[in-house]
């Protein structure tokens, strides 16, 4: 049988970085497994969920590798969903509730006063047939709940009813659905909430394995008995830890936190972002791993922490800067050209400058360093304006070449005494502006004589 996984993204804004971390789980999973990768998009969310996103979500998941074997959209299924229900309603295990939200909150808060847990108890299903059309002629609409299999015969005496799987990353795991109120399965407006689609598209698609956030154990317990009630195979669940922000709060698709669209356009490389979602609380180092393979590799849901993890910002940072200096230039080349860095220097130059990049963006600015008209400082004092003097007089005829930097070095060491910081910071803020930046051995045949005429004599 094939492996089949999914990662099912509501379109209401774009994903970050702990979307990300699901969407890898089930990818790699499925890769490990030659299995398949579903994409569905859960929108049916009427208000909220736009083709703009779901276009967004797409190219997020491209960027970092990711290539469904097949896309669906929970709007174009609509018909599958309400033959489900139907279903659910001839066996009297999907019934119609009245309640507006401000009565169940009030009913909610009675509860809480007396010390028991917010459980609905089931009163819509004590309406006769006459109440409920004269609830309907006052114009309330009803939402419609799935009864849940915590009683014997009488569904106003719950009782202890354990709802056990095997959870693929946290293992034997065990739910009482006497503590869960019956779930809504549709709303007011007929529109219908992610439990009863998600299954059924789970079961229509032939998911085998469904990896998620572990905020949905409850809910993988109701999804549990609607599986049962249509007959249906349900797929074996996984749920891992989730991701904060180093302050702890949860990140969220619509305030953008950490989304993988604001990590691209800082220029952050898809394998920092891939590396970290994956390997952030899980056992052994963080590094950057070279491909997705290679990450599918390090996946070991035995090692999972069962605690939340903190997503750092600065251990993006320091990941990236490690893909980026290490990165071919043929890598990078697109990227460089869109800059305006191309031609027959564009590969020495990058070779020179990367390992002074946190990301590829920044090659923009050295290339203002190295091609354009740059600012050199004023010498500090009398000695430094003798040694600029010194080395321009001492600068090598002919053309600038890998060797230039040394025969140059050593005169000017030889003829001022200069050596360690003190000869090579006057000598790299007079060429450079800085008082930091890349060897400046590959930088003189890219600067190129002119130029450093130019800056050297610069007053």
């Amino acid at each position: 049988m094939t492996t089949i996984l999914r990662f099912a993204p509501s379109p209401t804004g774009r994903l970050h970085i702990g979307n990300l971390r699901t969407a890898l789980f089930n990818w790699l999973f499925a890769a490990r497994q030659g299995g398949q990768f579903v994409l569905r998009f859960d929108d049916t969310d009427r208000e909220r969920s736009t083709r703009e996103f779901a276009d967004g979500i797409a190219a997020d998941l491209a960027w970092i590798g990711i290539a469904p074997h097949r896309t669906i959209r929970q709007s174009e299924r609509i018909a599958l969903y309400d033959a489900a229900a139907e279903t659910l309603k001839a066996v009297g295990l999907l019934y119609p509730c009245y309640e507006t939200p401000d009565e169940l909150d009030r009913k909610r808060k009675r509860l809480a006063a007396r010390g028991l847990p917010p459980v609905y108890g089931r009163e819509a299903l004590k309406l006769s047939e006459d109440e409920r059309a004269a609830l309907e002629a006052e114009g309330r609409k009803p939402h419609w709940r799935f009864l849940l299999p915590n009683f014997d015969a009488d569904p106003f005496t719950p009782k202890r009813t354990e709802l056990s799987f095997d959870d693929l990353i946290r293992g034997p795991t065990t739910i009482d659905l006497a503590s869960l109120s019956d779930p809504v399965l549709i709303r007011e407006d007929g529109s219908y909430l992610y439990t009863l689609p998600s299954v059924v598209d789970d079961a229509q698609t032939g998911v085998t394995h469904v990896i998620r956030g572990d905020d949905h154990v409850t809910n993988t317990a109701v999804q549990a008995a609607i599986f049962a009630a249509l007959g249906a195979a349900m797929p074996r669940f996984g749920h891992h830890n989730l991701l904060t922000t180093v302050g702890g709060e949860g990140l969220s698709k619509r305030s953008g936190a950490l989304s993988l669209q604001s990590l691209r356009e800082e220029g952050i490389e898809p394998m920092a972002a891939a590396s970290l979602a994956v390997l952030v609380g899980m056992a052994g180092s963080i590094e950057p791993m070279a491909d997705l393979g290679a990450l599918g590799e390090r996946l070991d849901f035995a090692v999972v922490s069962n605690s939340a993890s903190k997503f750092d910002p600065a251990e993006l940072g320091r990941l990236n800067r490690e893909i980026v200096h290490g990165l071919s230039y043929n890598a990078a080349a697109d990227r460089l050209a869109a800059m305006g860095i191309a031609g027959e220097e564009a590969e020495d130059f990058w070779l020179a400058v990367r390992a002074n990049c946190d990301k590829v963006p920044d090659a923009g600015g050295w290339a203002d360093v190295v091609f354009g008209e740059i600012a050199v400082p004023a010498p500090e004092d009398d000695a430094e304006a003798a040694f600029r003097a010194a080395a321009l007089r001492l600068l090598p005829d002919g053309e600038i070449g890998p060797g230039t930097f040394k025969a140059w070095t050593s005169a000017i060491k030889a003829e001022t005494g200069a050596k360690g910081k003190a000869l090579f910071l006057p000598l790299r803020r007079a060429i450079t502006g800085l008082d930091h930046g890349p060897e400046l051995g590959p930088l003189l045949p890219l600067i190129g004589r002119e130029r450093l005429v130019k800056r050297l004599a610069a007053d």
